[in-house]
């Protein structure tokens, strides 16, 4: 009789225990949703790690930037526990989510928690070019991105700004040494991309450039 109401002590106690993590897990995942940073942090003092991927296998940290829910993705971006380089599933970090969300405090964080600023393929670069975002551009550029970075496919950030982006992107980008000259897979430059997407005055830019460019490098 001793052992069976030891069995049913244990039995208790790890029922009780599953439905403490359980509640944890879906206050957590709440707390992402409506943006309650204060909620998490509760969670994180009592043990709740913040990597914990919801039930599709995100990273929360992730869910947290394409949710919207920024009070909450730096406050998890701030903990030292967390992993500030977990990838989704088109292998996207927080990083390069903050890059194309124009989060500048995000990105800061981030790249201070030791985010990768370069990394092979798509960077971040990539996705800040790819909005025109300039000032997010200036900071990955302030943090030694790598100006000519090439995607799987051989597409550069300045690439994806002459056909995606306001001119003024492509113009920062040029003044800050981006190659101009440069061709991806499809043999196309940004000048091409440029005049296939009709952005007249980034054409002009990349003309000039290209002009000054040659010029250069034939003086050397």
């Amino acid at each position: 009789m001793k052992n069976y109401f030891k069995y049913f002590i244990y039995l208790y106690v790890f029922i009780g225990y599953s439905l403490s993590i359980a509640g944890s897990y879906d206050d957590f995942f709440k707390a992402i949703h409506f943006d309650r940073p204060e909620d998490i942090h509760k969670l994180v003092l009592r043990g709740f790690d913040p990597n914990t991927p919801n039930e599709k296998g995100v990273p929360a940290l992730i869910l947290a930037i394409k949710s919207g829910s920024i009070k909450s993705a730096m406050y998890l971006a701030s903990q030292a526990q967390t992993q500030v380089e977990c990838v989704n599933e088109a292998g996207e970090t927080p990083l390069m989510l903050a890059a194309i969300g124009n989060q500048l405090e995000l990105a800061n964080k981030l790249i201070e928690r030791g985010a990768e600023v370069n990394r092979k393929g798509w960077a971040p670069l990539h996705y800040a070019a790819t909005k025109g975002h300039t000032a997010m551009m200036r900071l990955l550029l302030e943090n030694n991105a790598y100006i000519d970075a090439e995607s799987p496919n051989g597409t550069t950030p300045l690439m994806m700004a002459a056909y995606y982006a306001p001119p003024l992107a492509v113009k920062l980008l040029l003044e800050e040494g981006a190659d101009p000259t440069l061709r991806n897979q499809a043999h196309a430059s940004a000048l091409d991309l440029a005049l296939t997407a009709g952005h007249a005055q980034s054409a002009f830019y990349l003309r000039a450039f290209i002009e000054s460019w040659e010029i250069q490098q034939n003086g050397e």
